[in-house]
């Protein structure tokens, strides 16, 4: 089998704050290949966008990686110089951040935010050529009147315009892996199909990697090749996206397809009882264990291990 774009491996990472450290990522570990659509699925708080900007090396000033590796193309991202990653950011890796707002430079126009992407990658490009492809950009994300966008600041746009914005800029990219954070977030319903299925066709047509970090199992089940399921900071289960639907494992992947509404009824959905645990002092083993109708005081307290059950599923309880 040829080598993974990109292999996680037992990344840790937390934030300090006043309380003392948070210690949110423990131990995650997954594998994006070539040309592959990765879903990373869980509740608000489990670490998802922690994830995504460790990979990236963006986390805040009070962030912190404390252990494992980041291997893009063999190459640890954690050894690399900071201008090694500023080169690869936006080359090879790219986002699309949950917040337009804060991803966007309110001082400069959208023309020479899309301008500098440009530049930076072709850099032999006329300034019309440049132009031009900065006016396809916004069209293919469905931004009317183009031309006239690209001389509008980011605070004279709608959130749903920032956010096709900033999926814009990462297409222009070209990039080997998009990291999507919820990138329909501040969309309308109609809207999000409608750029979800326009993002999805692009990544197919460059033939580019994508994580895509979202709460819709409905957009896992359409559009993703594998799923990664998160809890708490860890991955939980890992699947194939047919496999994990049709057999899901882990009682957290159990309760969270069952608190899916159903459009054909059959019951009202059940949530899920207690909440993602205080990173400050996170439960011991299987950070799940408070909340899991199967807990068992023997074995429950002691971490398990992500275990190949057949057919490329992978999950971390002692059931299995």
């Amino acid at each position: 089998m040829s080598q993974p774009l990109l292999e996680v491996r037992d990344l840790s990472a937390g934030y300090r704050v006043y309380k003392g450290f948070l210690r949110v990522l423990d131990g995650v570990s997954l594998t994006v290949r070539r040309g592959e659509k990765i879903g990373l699925v869980g509740e608000s708080g489990c670490g998802k966008t922690t994830t995504m900007r460790a990979i990236l090396g963006v986390l805040p000033s009070n962030g912190r990686v404390t252990g494992g590796q980041v291997l893009f193309e063999g190459r640890d991202l954690r050894q690399a110089s900071p201008r090694e990653l500023q080169r690869l950011r936006g080359r090879k890796l790219t986002a699309i951040f949950q917040n337009p707002g804060a991803a966007l430079n309110p001082v400069f126009t959208v023309g020479q935010q899309l301008d500098a992407v440009l530049r930076a990658h072709h850099p032999g490009m006329p300034a019309r050529e440049r132009r031009q492809r900065a006016i396809e950009a916004l069209a293919s994300v469905r931004l009317p009147d183009p031309e006239r966008l690209l001389n509008n600041y980011p605070v004279q746009l709608s959130g749903g315009m920032k956010q096709r914005v900033c999926i814009a800029l990462a297409l222009l990219s070209d990039a080997d892996l998009i990291i999507a954070d919820e990138p329909g977030t501040a969309l309308d319903v109609t809207i999000e199909d409608q750029v979800m299925r326009l993002f999805m066709r692009l990544v197919e047509e460059r033939q580019s990697a994508t994580i895509f970090i979202t709460h819709s199992l409905g957009v896992v089940r359409q559009w993703m090749d594998r799923v990664y399921v998160m809890y708490a900071g860890s991955i939980v289960e890992a699947a194939p996206t047919q496999e994990l639907f049709r057999n899901p494992l882990h009682p957290y992947t159990q309760a969270l397809l069952k608190a899916v509404p159903k459009l054909t009824g059959g019951g009202i959905p059940k949530g899920i009882e207690g909440r993602v645990p205080d990173y400050a002092d996170p439960p011991a083993g299987c950070r799940f264990h408070p909340r899991c109708p199967f807990y068992s005081p023997d074995r429950c307290p002691a971490r398990p291990a992500l275990v190949d059950v057949g057919n490329d599923h992978l999950v971390a309880c002692y059931q299995y």
